[in-house]
C-alpha cells in the first residue's frame, strides 16, 4: 500500500494508526495499493493481520493471565487493549508493557484483584529475558570480606534482576498454573525475585523483608544500611536466605567496598 502525498489527499499518520487498530473505522482517504487503486479490501486484510499478530503476542507474553481468563476471553480483552495501546516500537518483545495497568483499570475484572499483579509478574519475567547480559561475581568474593566490612559494602546488580511486591500470592498463582502438581495458592502477600542464572528467567519467593532489602541495595545503600531497612519491614528478616537467592541467580556484578 502507498499513500498519496498530495496536499488534498495526504493521510494523517495518526488517523492511519487509529484505523489500522479499529475495524469500525473506515479506510483512510488517500491510501492506495501498489497498483494505485484505493486500498479498501487490502487494507482490511492488512488490518486483520496486524490485530492477529498483536493478539498472539499478548497471549504468548501473558500465558498465566490467558489461562486464568481463558483464551477466548483473553483474545477479546486483547482486542480492546490493542485499540487503546497501539505498538510504540517495531520490536514485538516490547508490546504489552501497559497491559498490567490496563487490567487494573478494567471494571469488569475488578473481582479478580490479583490479576494485574500476576500480569506484572509475567511482564517482569519478559523484561528479565530480554535484559542485557552481565558477568556475575564469583560467590567466593563475599567470603574474602570481613563481616564488619561486608556490612559497609555496596553492590551492583545484573539488568535481568527484577523484584515485584504484591498483596496477593502471585508466586503461588504463577506456579500453580505453570508447574505440574504445584500446591494450590494460599491467601497472603508475596514478594518475588526474578533472576536469569542462565537463559530463562526464574521466579523465586522472597522471605519477608527480602524485597525491601534488595530495593534498598538498588537505591545505593550498603548491605548494613539495607539490613536496617529490611528489619523495619520484617522483624525476623532472613539475610542469609535472601543473599543466597541473589548468588544462586547470578545477580551480583560488583562489590563496592568502603576502601
Amino acid at each position: 500500500m502507498t499513500t498519496d502525498t498530495s496536499p488534498a489527499n495526504a493521510v494523517n499518520q495518526a488517523a492511519f494508526t487509529r484505523a489500522m487498530m479499529d475495524a469500525s473505522i473506515t479506510t483512510p482517504q488517500g491510501l492506495r495499493d501498489s497498483q494505485n487503486r484505493p486500498a479498501g479490501r487490502r487494507f482490511n486484510v492488512y488490518r486483520n493481520n496486524v490485530a492477529v499478530s498483536l493478539t498472539d503476542a499478548l497471549l504468548q507474553a501473558f500465558p498465566v493471565v490467558t489461562k486464568l481468563l481463558s483464551e477466548e476471553n483473553m483474545k477479546g480483552l486483547a482486542g480492546i487493549f490493542l485499540r487503546a495501546h497501539p505498538p510504540q516500537s517495531p520490536l514485538m518483545m516490547f508490546y504489552g508493557a501497559e497491559f498490567p495497568d490496563f487490567i487494573a483499570q478494567m471494571e469488569q475484572l475488578s473481582h479478580l484483584g490479583y490479576l494485574a499483579d500476576v500480569a506484572r509478574l509475567e511482564q517482569h519475567m519478559r523484561r528479565a529475558y530480554h535484559a542485557a547480559d552481565a558477568t556475575p561475581i564469583d560467590p567466593d568474593a563475599l567470603g574474602s570480606i570481613a563481616p564488619e566490612d561486608l556490612m559497609q559494602t555496596r553492590v551492583s546488580f545484573t539488568p535481568a534482576m527484577q523484584v515485584i511486591r504484591s498483596p496477593w500470592p502471585i508466586f503461588d498463582i504463577w506456579r500453580f498454573n505453570m508447574e505440574q502438581d504445584a500446591p494450590k495458592p494460599q491467601a497472603g502477600a508475596q514478594d518475588v525475585l526474578i533472576t536469569r542464572p542462565e537463559f530463562d528467567p526464574t521466579p523465586q519467593l522472597l522471605p519477608v523483608g527480602g524485597a525491601a532489602w534488595i530495593t534498598a541495595l538498588t537505591g545505593g545503600k550498603t548491605i548494613g544500611e539495607a539490613f536496617e531497612v529490611a528489619n523495619q519491614d520484617a522483624d525476623n528478616f532472613d539475610l542469609s536466605t535472601t543473599l543466597a537467592l541473589l548468588l544462586q541467580g547470578n545477580t551480583l556484578t560488583a562489590l563496592h567496598r568502603k576502601d
